[in-house]
């Protein structure tokens, strides 16, 4: 089977939805089908497979800023690339972003499914009612990663869809090796902006013992007035945007990974790359996180924007090594359940599903 997959956020962009993009077409072809992944990058592609569309504008979506291709050149690239490649199925991730997936549902070339993947309300969704209606219409099988993803879709558009959680790639964590750091470290990842809640970390931070350190990887509009403000705290290293063999590195070599977000997670896949590298987890009590962290059995989940208690939180699991040890077993154990191959395989069986009926209807 020769599988398309659509991306409409930029693949040179630290993101969710691209690393799950980039990582299902890994595990699909290792398992001998041939995968093509379309999408705007700005810069060199990622992987051999990926046909890039163009460069990306910033565009503001969810409380954060996404790297969209909403100009013309980007869908003609796109709609030459999906007649050119024959696909027998195309997916389609957040099929309703504007860009190379809504392009793909207006000319469907191939039988399309398309994966939602965000929570907390979509603005395209409330002023153009029957647009994303007609145009989510066109899939012919919808999934969603998370429960939050699944009811907001459902609500503004209608339709089923299957229930298909993200999935993270275990062998890179098993082979990577370690970054260790002088002390007790914890670390954080993600785009620096309000809702991800970097400001109430370096709150916690003061509640904690000297000789604990932590670790900043990622960037965003908050990055230059939080460096500011934390210039005299040596514990404090500001590691800038992270490769994705540094990012493994580091989750392996800290004791403890902190996802402090206050609202609008739609499932928390980091939290699931750190299970994988073997390190707590301690993250705020958000629903999308919930569906990753069992709370108090996978990881440690606090009230969101609560400083002491994200704290009490990080020095229960610094100071504790079989609490520690205990976390990281049953975060192991998670995200095995969790694995990308496991995920392609229930894909593939949807794709093989939607291209027989395709091709039934087209011969009636």
């Amino acid at each position: 089977m020769r599988i398309g997959i659509v991306c409409p956020y930029s693949l040179t962009v630290p993101g969710g939805v691209q690393m799950q993009v980039l990582g299902l077409a890994r595990a699909l072809s290792r398992r001998g089908h041939p995968t093509r992944v379309l999408g705007p990058c700005d810069g060199p592609p990622p992987d051999t497979n990926v046909t890039p569309l163009g460069n990306s504008l910033p565009a503001t979506a969810n409380g954060s800023i996404a790297p969209v291709a909403p100009d013309p050149s980007c869908q003609l690239r796109a709609i030459r690339a999906m007649r050119d490649e024959s696909f027998d199925v195309i997916h389609l991730h957040e099929p309703l972003a504007p860009g190379p997936t809504m392009t793909a549902l207006l000319v469907r070339p191939a039988p399309l499914i398309g994966t939602f993947h965000a929570a907390g309300g979509s603005l395209a969704y409330d002023l153009l009612p029957r647009a994303t209606r007609f145009l989510a219409g066109r899939l012919d099988l919808r999934a969603a990663v998370s429960p939050d993803a699944r009811d907001m879709a459902a609500d503004a558009l209608g339709g089923t869809y299957d229930l298909l959680y993200n999935g993270v790639e275990l062998a890179p964590y098993r082979a990577a090796e370690p970054v260790h750091a002088s002390g007790p470290t914890i670390l954080f990842i993600g785009r620096h902006e309000p809702r991800k809640g970097l400001g109430v970390l370096l709150e916690a931070l003061r509640m904690l013992p000297g000789d604990v350190r932590l670790w900043i990887a990622g960037a965003g509009s908050e990055t230059a007035a939080r460096q500011a403000r934390t210039a005299s705290d040596p514990r404090v290293e500001w590691l800038g945007t992270v490769t994705d063999s540094e990012k493994i590195a580091r989750l392996k070599g800290a004791d403890v990974f902190c996802a402090p977000s206050l609202r609008g997670e739609s499932f928390g896949i980091v939290l699931l790359e750190a299970m994988a590298a073997g390190t707590a987890v301690v993250a705020s009590d958000l629903p999308g996180y919930r569906n990753v962290a069992r709370p108090g059995h996978d990881g440690l989940l606090v009230p969101p924007g609560d400083p002491a208690k994200l704290a009490a939180a990080l020095g229960r699991v610094l100071s504790s090594p079989p609490e520690s040890s205990r976390l990281v077993a049953a975060g192991l154990a998670r995200a095995k359940a969790f694995s990308m191959s496991g995920l392609a395989d229930r894909y593939l069986e949807r794709y093989e599903r939607i291209a027989v009926s395709t091709s039934r209807s087209n011969t009636r």
